[in-house]
């Protein structure tokens, strides 16, 4: 018997933080679980995870690396761009299954850890060009992993909006001004991205009602 009863997909960013802050404020035993799939971003990512996260989550952060999977992509999440000179457009950002392979690792990770639920801070985002990201393939691995496995996929955010995970997270005092989720720099948030175009609006949206 697991002293924990689930694994969050865990990455630094807004989502996947109120995410454990949401599970944190439910008593729930988590073990973040961090992947190092060869994203240029990663150490930005790992550094904020752990300043980002409930500090009693902290101490159990799991990392696993599968950055062999995509060292031959050309996709602008693995090869940082030079954004004085590149010109990055959505599709650069492309990465096969992605989100097929982080679900499926994190199976794997958890039933071997004698635990039985996962969960994920998806949302079901209109930028996403995988076909690995829509409400409906997620819907789908979640009933197929339930039924021929022990595992079970939780997405409490998949019908919100990127705003309205924002309120959630100020409503739980989770720290959103100092998570990172760009898809391009390591270093700032770039401001043109989509996580970034998401993020801004979702903040304004805040900022708009406070105002109101």
């Amino acid at each position: 018997m697991s002293e924990f009863d689930s694994v969050l997909l865990a990455s630094g960013g807004m989502d996947s933080t109120t995410l454990a802050y949401k599970l944190f404020r439910e008593g729930k035993r988590v073990i973040p679980l961090f992947l190092d799939y060869g994203q240029h971003c990663r150490e930005k990512e790992f550094e904020t995870l752990k300043e980002v996260l409930p500090a009693n989550y902290t101490p159990d952060i799991k990392v696993i690396k599968i950055g062999d999977v995509y060292k031959e992509s050309n996709s602008r999440m693995i090869k940082e761009a030079n954004l004085w000179v590149d010109n990055v457009v959505a599709d650069d950002l492309y990465l096969p299954y992605r989100n097929l392979l982080f679900l499926t690792i994190a199976a794997a990770f958890a039933q071997s850890k004698g635990i039985q639920v996962i969960y994920s801070a998806f949302i079901n985002s209109n930028h996403a060009k995988e076909i690995d990201c829509s409400l409906e393939f997620f819907n789908k691995l979640e009933a197929l992993l339930s039924d021929y496995g022990s595992v079970k996929i939780q997405m409490p955010f998949r019908d919100l909006t990127k705003s309205e995970v924002a309120k959630i997270g100020v409503e739980l005092g989770t720290p959103i001004g100092k998570t990172y989720s760009c898809q391009i720099n390591s270093n700032n948030h770039c401001g043109v991205c989509p996580n970034c175009v998401d993020r801004l609006k979702a903040l304004n949206s805040l900022f708009e009602k406070v105002q109101n």
